[in-house]
């Protein structure tokens, strides 16, 4: 099975570029998306069926990440059906984003199945190269500018990454191995100096493909470039793999006892994160790079309960299911709303809840979620961090992490309901309405289910559950 999901795509994209034709680009599309969860469904009840290979595993440490890469995937599939019908181009222009779609979602399953971590560099490296050129799709200036910045930035970033894995094999002295277990196994015995060397290097690479300030910058203009159901996956699961990477080399500095410098990295950059999309929310002009800020805020979070440790490993687990489902439905409503509007400025979507109720509700539900107002998933996990820091007695970071957190939420509710209820232009508003046959079920359903996920877990989280996300940090 695992080497069918990694196989399979291939086989589809050799079809397509065959067979050029919009129904065919979205029934591949959706059959690798169903093929993808069944995997992690047998997981749970045939395990027996999954055969891990000598570099591919499905196992307690990747459960998580695959299931969200899943289900945010099988979503963005479903979505891409009417909005790939909407697109005004000539079906080998939609072939070759079918093809690339594909690729990418191939590359990070082999990024999160990969149980080495030279393996997992080489499929995030892939993720680039597939993502670029799904920035740029629609070929404006302004997609070209994020493409080639997004490119340039990552690379140097996997550069860097890869720079760290060399440092990592001198750490280890005569033994010579990336295979994570066996670094889990004989970390004791490696350099403390290069080990922390290394991770410094592979923290700062593998951050700039998570978007952890300060080598965030390509983040901002990728995600409000790319075509909505790739800014979905980019936001929602690209980052969690990169995140991946990062925590597995953390793991084996925990084996090394030698973890004390790799948190207080992890806690800096965490709240630089924090503080970067706190003072550039209020000045941006685009919804699209609104949620873009708002992935580098998740994305800080989650490295500072790394930081923490403790009950905070939890926390981050349940942050990361959390962010995935909610941001993957707030990109694809602010698909909605560019197609509905035909702009992404902020001052140009007034009076969307006369225009669209159904998409003005889940607008508004993906920000309550996004702040995490009871009962998102994020309160608890946003809960449970600020209450690891108290019993830490780090108060003072405690603070800043609750206050920068009300200055994040002021601004996202400010635009949001400015978009909502503000008075509307007579002429945009009728222009709007003209955009509405174009809207169709499967442009809301998707996010409606996420959404319904993500508020569900915040009231009941299964015990399976919960123990699956404890056996991804120690198992």
């Amino acid at each position: 099975m695992i080497n069918l999901v990694l196989i399979l795509p291939i086989i589809f994209c050799v079809f397509l570029f065959l067979v050029k034709n919009k129904t065919t680009n979205n029934i591949a599309i959706v059959s690798y998306s169903i093929i993808h969860s069944i995997l992690g469904i047998l997981y749970f009840l045939k395990p027996e069926l999954i055969k891990n290979t000598q570099y591919f595993a499905l196992n307690s440490s990747n459960i998580v990440f695959y299931i969200v890469l899943s289900v945010v995937f099988l979503a963005v599939a479903f979505y891409n059906i009417p909005y790939s019908k909407n697109m005004e181009f000539d079906e080998k222009r939609i072939m070759r984003y079918s093809i690339m779609t594909l690729i990418f979602v191939m590359s990070m399953t082999g990024g999160i199945l990969a149980n080495n971590l030279g393996l997992a560099w080489i499929f995030i490296e892939g993720t680039t190269l597939a993502s670029a050129y799904l920035i740029y799709f629609n070929k404006t200036k302004h997609t070209i500018e994020a493409a080639w910045k997004y490119v340039f930035i990552c690379s140097i970033g996997i550069a860097l990454a890869f720079v760290g894995i060399i440092l990592l094999t001198v750490s280890q002295g005569n033994m010579n191995t990336l295979n994570y277990s066996e670094l889990y196994q004989c970390a004791k015995n490696f350099n403390h100096f290069w080990l922390n060397i290394a991770f410094v290097f592979i923290l700062f690479g593998m951050g700039t493909k998570m978007g952890l300030a300060p080598v965030h910058f390509w983040l901002p203009d990728a995600h409000a470039q790319a075509p909505s159901p790739i800014s979905a996956l980019l936001s929602a699961t690209l980052l969690n793999c990169a995140f991946l990477v990062i925590l597995n080399v953390y793991k084996v500095l925990i084996c090394a006892d030698c973890v004390s410098f790799a948190k207080l990295m992890l806690l800096t950059m965490g709240v630089l994160s924090l503080f970067v999309t706190s003072v550039f929310l209020y000045h941006t002009t685009n919804y699209k790079r609104m949620l873009a800020y708002s992935s580098i805020e998740n994305m800080g979070i989650i490295a500072l309960a790394t930081s923490l440790g403790g009950g905070a490993y939890f926390a981050l687990m349940i942050h990361l299911i959390g962010h995935s489902l909610i941001k993957a439905s707030y990109f694809l409503t602010a698909g909605n709303i560019l197609e509905i509007f035909q702009s992404k400025k902020i001052k140009s979507v007034r009076a969307l809840g006369h225009v669209d109720k159904k998409t003005s509700w889940l607008w508004i539900a993906s920000c309550l979620g996004i702040c995490a107002f009871p009962p998102s998933i994020l309160f608890i996990s946003e809960f449970l961090i600020a209450k690891e820091m108290i019993l830490q007695k780090k108060y003072v970071l405690c603070f800043l992490f609750l206050f920068l957190l009300t200055i994040i939420l002021f601004a996202m509710a400010r635009v949001v309901f400015a978009m909502l209820f503000d008075d509307k232009n007579e002429e945009r508003f009728e222009r709007a309405k003209r955009n509405m046959p174009k809207m169709s079920g499967l442009m809301y359903l998707p996010q409606a289910v996420l959404l319904t996920l993500a508020f569900v877990l915040g009231l009941y989280l299964p015990k399976f559950l919960q123990e699956i996300m404890r056996n991804t940090i120690v198992g």
